[in-house]
């Protein structure tokens, strides 16, 4: 798996990060892992650092100043590897939500099967959620089926933030006209390959909540993404997407 950037943008992921850095490259001997930090006051930045020194050159930092949004951790992480000729890249949780042993699947459908995104899917086979409440459940599985209604994509874990991207994809999109940061920075990333006509192709996942640390939703996230895919779908409905 050479030239492969696996990107995990972190916020006070200090009891995670080692852990699934540590897990991938014990899976993926020659991947590269770039950690996105912002700044965390738990000292996340520190540990990264720590491991790059048994991992030189698998393991790099992207340190942020602040807190900024998912969508911005994973555009600069995107032009960081863009720059250095990565061919794949993956966004992926620091929580193991994303299970690392998936990584390979994914990696296969757009090697073997010519997919230029693989979407790591917990609405393809059902629904595959663990150790969710049933009213995340329900919102996560409702959002997905609204976010299909309204942009007309047939995609159904839309929101999904484990995904390979070929390097073509990202090359096509203007990443700085890029909205959203939240979960409607994963579907708005979906929307404009989908409409530049790539093949996307969604894997079935097992995804499970994390165990340790905090989860980062928001009231301001989920609403970012249900008012976010009206105003996508206008703009791609008047040209402006």
């Amino acid at each position: 798996m050479k030239n492969t950037l696996v990107i995990i943008p972190t916020y006070n992921e200090n009891d995670n990060i080692d852990l699934i850095v540590k897990d991938i490259f014990r899976l993926y001997p020659d991947i590269h892992v770039l950690v996105v930090d912002d700044n965390s006051p738990d000292g996340t930045a520190h540990r990264v650092t720590t491991m790059s020194q048994c991992f030189p050159k698998q393991l790099f930092l992207l340190s942020r100043l602040k807190k900024n949004g998912l969508g911005k951790a994973y555009l600069e992480g995107f032009v960081w590897g863009l720059e250095r000729h990565y061919d794949y890249f993956f966004e992926m949780d620091a929580d193991f939500s994303h299970p690392p042993q998936s990584i390979k699947t994914l990696y296969d459908a757009c090697v073997n099967d010519q997919v230029d995104l693989a979407v790591g899917s917990r609405y393809i086979q059902g629904i595959n959620v663990v150790n969710w409440p049933l009213s995340r459940v329900v919102l996560s599985y409702l959002e997905s089926w609204y976010v299909r209604l309204i942009t007309r994509m047939p995609i159904k874990d839309p929101t999904a933030g484990f995904v390979c991207y070929h390097r073509n994809v990202l090359e096509s999109i203007d990443l700085e006209a890029i909205q959203f940061v939240g979960y409607a920075f994963q579907i708005e990333m979906k929307y404009k390959a989908f409409n530049k006509k790539f093949k996307i192709k969604e894997i079935p996942i097992i995804f499970t909540d994390r165990i340790r640390g905090e989860s980062k939703l928001t009231k301001s996230i989920i609403s970012e993404a249900v008012f976010g895919v009206i105003q996508m779908r206008f703009q791609q409905l008047f040209g402006y997407l």
